[in-house]
């Protein structure tokens, strides 16, 4: 049941983000500017794959020697390890999508403008090449970036949690919150309600 509500919460935020972003990019921008922020995306898409990637091949254990001598990062980076499920969805799902969305948004943006009052036969052209075009440097960045996050897993997870330990938006507890009653340890009451034991 936790599992169904959050991948209903990471369907909602995804929809959104790129509903917002996707009606954004409507509004026409200069050519330069799109192609900046369509390169920064991209950039961005491949990034988080490459933490996706990561975190499923980081092992735990040298993080608790960092930790032991508190070194910055240390603590985030392990939280990251321990989650890294819902890290590697969020950053290979969620942000990949929400790129690939920004991407086509900015791809046909840059289309209209250039193709405005122009053959129809230029724009489909122009079109079919931008999106095969972003296709090729998305998958190709982010089949370089697997080879390298699975070579480099703790390095780039380690950055990834100096770049968090800046930041104390999120509550990193690595430690397990203990039961208030340990089991075999469940104290006995008699009906008048005092206490004779423990199991």
């Amino acid at each position: 049941m936790d599992n169904l509500a959050h991948a209903a919460k990471i369907a909602c935020l995804t929809f959104t983000i790129s509903l917002v972003i996707s009606f954004l990019f409507e509004f026409s921008l200069a050519i330069w500017i799109s192609l900046a922020i369509l390169c920064a995306v991209i950039l961005t898409g491949i990034l988080f794959d490459l933490i996706g990637t990561a975190v499923t091949a980081a092992t735990e254990a040298p993080f608790h020697a960092m930790g032991a001598d508190k070194v910055a990062g240390s603590k985030e980076a392990i939280f990251l390890i321990r989650h890294a499920d819902q890290v590697a969805n969020f950053c290979n799902d969620v942000i990949g999508d929400i790129a690939g969305t920004i991407s086509g948004a900015i791809v046909a943006s840059v289309i209209l403008q250039v193709c405005q009052g122009k053959l129809n036969g230029l724009q489909d052209i122009l079109s079919a090449s931008g999106i095969a075009l972003i296709a090729a440097c998305t998958v190709g960045g982010k089949s370089l970036g697997k080879s390298f996050a699975i070579k480099r897993a703790n390095d780039i997870i380690f950055t990834v949690g100096r770049f968090l330990s800046l930041f104390k938006i999120f509550d990193f507890d690595v430690k397990k919150r203990k039961r208030k009653n340990k089991p075999g340890s469940r104290k006995v009451k008699r009906k008048n309600g005092k206490t004779i034991g423990k199991n």
